[in-house]
């Protein structure tokens, strides 16, 4: 019996990467530990979302202590651009690194996908080791739903993603899904067995700060008391389809209206978006902001924006409505009206969805939301009562602490006790 197991978390990105899933694979390993959890992580050095490793990172293997976790970090390839073969070479390299690592001991290994491609040769590598330890796959993106709805590929490429994901989510003890559609794709379109399927949604991970000045973060930021400030935060890639925001804001510019856009954060899109941007004055960009401006500045907006581009609709949870739904104010996504963000702002009920793509909706429903204080304060007040009604942390981590528990116990298992009769086939 395995009371208390072993922990080996392979993931590409991990703190102090202050945006994406980052936050959550860290307050997760910080979980583990502190419920008398040995865990250990190997990772990739900090480059998310900027694409370049962060100063003083780099180093070809690098051994550190965060949270008092040993953390173990490998160089791999950053691409300049993040176009499809791009970004498939910088997982297989990753992937790579983590095939020849030493992992030590572990009864379980937690992979978290992305990156697939790296999991999945992780997952060969568990598979051929005499140990043999249990492996989670922790499913934040599902890759072959994401190469459809971005459109980065045709049916080919789909296929090819279609078989590799399932392949390797069929080969895990275990898969950890963050949304009961995911479940639902995984199970009836990849075949993976739904006995061995566990959802656990992703939690709130910022810790609790007193309530900002309100009128000192927004001049700190520029932002005038009368502006309606419309504040999309995170990742600025492909998926957001943030071309959107520009042209809201250039329209703004056109009515003279008394909004403002921003987009804080960073990613592959931020310099293009920048460009496009030049002569649009409702439009400000910041850089990341470490956690404590974060959520003041996140706090500080009068209403907060997800943006997704048109089509995408089930691939991925946007990580940063945990963080919105903190903050008591209203979301507004422009979004499929009947994809997984959606259903999630309206499970929640803290706020108002747009049709993707369309900046006339956007500007409009900005306006509409930012002059009605009583409906804010319901929207963010739902967003908070959601947050700790299903979104808690200890809930969350306790209950995948266990699953991980039961699953080293079963691979501890003699294979006679855990057959029927012992008669044949796998348990």
């Amino acid at each position: 019996m395995v009371s208390t197991p072993r922990v080996s978390i392979l993931a590409l990105n991990y703190p102090p990467e202050p945006t994406g899933i980052s936050p959550y694979i860290g307050s997760f390993a910080r979980g583990l530990r502190t419920r008398g959890i040995p865990v250990r992580v190997y990772t990739a050095h900090p480059h998310y979302p900027e694409w370049e490793f962060r100063e003083g990172y780099g180093q070809w293997s690098r051994h550190e202590r965060i949270d008092e976790i040993t953390v173990t970090r490998f160089r791999h390839y950053i691409p300049r651009t993040q176009d499809g073969i791009q970004r498939l070479l910088s997982e297989i390299s990753f992937g790579l690194r983590l095939a020849f690592a030493h992992w030590g001991r572990p009864d379980v290994i937690v992979l978290v996908s992305p990156a697939l491609f790296a999991t999945s040769i992780a997952t060969i590598r568990a598979r051929l080791s005499r140990r043999k330890p249990a492996v989670v796959i922790w499913v934040q993106d599902i890759y072959s739903l994401g190469v459809i709805e971005t459109g980065t590929g045709g049916r080919t490429v789909a296929r090819v993603m279609k078989s590799v994901e399932s392949a390797t989510l069929r080969a895990a003890s275990g898969v950890v899904v963050i949304h009961s559609r995911f479940s639902s794709y995984i199970t009836d379109t990849l075949g993976v067995d739904p006995e061995r399927v566990q959802m656990v949604r992703n939690w709130t991970h910022l810790e609790p700060l007193p309530a900002p000045d309100v009128d000192r973060v927004r001049t700190r930021h520029g932002w005038g008391a009368a502006e309606i400030v419309v504040l999309h935060a995170g990742n600025m890639g492909a998926k957001q389809g943030l071309e959107n925001v520009v042209e809201a804001a250039r329209l703004a510019d056109a009515r003279k209206l008394p909004v403002r856009f921003v987009l804080l954060g960073n990613g592959s899109k931020r310099e293009h978006l920048e460009k496009l941007a030049e002569r649009v004055a409702r439009l400000q960009f910041i850089d990341p902001l470490n956690d404590g401006d974060f959520q003041d500045a996140i706090a500080s907006a009068d209403v907060l924006l997800v943006n997704e581009k048109p089509g995408v609709s089930e691939m991925a949870v946007p990580s940063k409505l945990t963080s919105y739904f903190s903050t008591g104010r209203p979301v507004l996504a422009a979004t499929d009206p009947l994809g997984t963000t959606a259903g999630e702002i309206m499970a929640a009920q803290a706020g108002v969805v747009v049709t993707p793509g369309d900046p006339q909706a956007l500007v409009d429903t900005a306006l509409a939301l930012g002059n009605d204080p009583g409906q804010c304060r319901m929207y963010g007040s739902n967003g908070q009562r959601y947050r700790d009604e299903v979104l808690g942390e200890k809930a969350a981590i306790d209950r995948y602490a266990e699953w991980l528990r039961s699953l080293a116990e079963k691979r501890a298992r003699p294979v006679s006790a855990r057959l029927p009769n012992n008669q044949g086939g796998d348990a």
